[in-house]
């Protein structure tokens, strides 16, 4: 899978796949978004991967980020990725040396 860096980055052509499946709108209020919102973040070792990627608008990202609505909005993401994708498993999308 190669280094930490290039494994939790979120290359264009899986931003182009969020982008379309999200219908390029923030999830959480339906504003036009942005397809690089980490439900696992980098920090956490949260892969770079469409089942990891959600589109945000800047204010829902911010408020996911920095505020302490990230429980209720780390929420909404998991149910909506669960409903993308049916054998959806966080445990999956932890970067693992080796990979």
């Amino acid at each position: 899978m190669g280094t930490v860096k290039n494994a939790t980055a979120i290359s264009s052509a899986v931003k182009r796949a969020v982008w379309e499946r999200d219908n390029g709108r923030c999830i959480i209020c339906g504003a036009p978004g942005n397809p690089w919102c980490h439900y696992i973040p980098r920090s956490a070792l949260g892969l770079g991967v469409e089942e990891n990627i959600v589109t945000l608008c800047d204010k829902c990202h911010w408020q996911y980020d920095q505020t302490t609505l990230r429980p209720a909005y780390r929420r909404i993401i998991e149910d909506y990725l669960k409903s993308k994708y049916p054998s959806w498993n966080p445990r999956n999308l932890i970067y693992h040396k080796g990979g």
